[in-house]
């Protein structure tokens, strides 16, 4: 009869560790990772116009708390912060200043509005404002 409440004890503790690890994987997804974008809302030009040449990405850096990545044209470092499922992304840094239509400003403009994150079924990284989506990133490495 003392082995019952060990063991309820145990699986308890099974089900609560199950649980957290859950939780702090879907942080985890952000890093080691290289995002691409493939659909950003709000603009009348098509995706395809706004980024003709190349496609922004982002890259979360966990020890610096930087994104860092291309916005479509030129290279950009900006500080984030995160917790839990919140995300606001800081100024972006210095970068270069070369022109390539309207895509860039909108990706940044865009960037600075994001509140919320969350992943979908097939592992793609959404960024929301005001859970609206308003950018899907696709893995594009590890």
């Amino acid at each position: 009869m003392k082995i019952q409440p060990i063991l309820f004890i145990l699986c308890i503790a099974l089900f609560t560790a199950c649980g957290t690890t859950k939780d702090m994987s879907k942080t985890d997804q952000l890093y080691n990772n290289t995002w691409e974008l493939e659909y950003i809302t709000g603009p009348r030009i098509a995706f395809e116009g706004l980024f003709p040449d190349k496609k922004p990405l982002i890259t979360f850096e966990k020890d610096t708390n930087q994104i860092t990545g291309n916005s479509g044209c030129n290279g950009y470092t900006a500080p984030y912060a995160l917790n839990e499922m919140s995300l606001k992304v800081g100024e972006p840094g210095i970068s270069t200043m070369m022109y390539c239509g309207e895509g860039e400003k909108v990706f940044r403009d865009m960037m600075q509005k994001i509140d919320t994150y969350s992943f979908d079924a097939d592992g793609k990284l959404t960024l929301k404002m005001n859970e609206v989506a308003m950018m899907r990133f696709k893995k594009v490495s590890n």
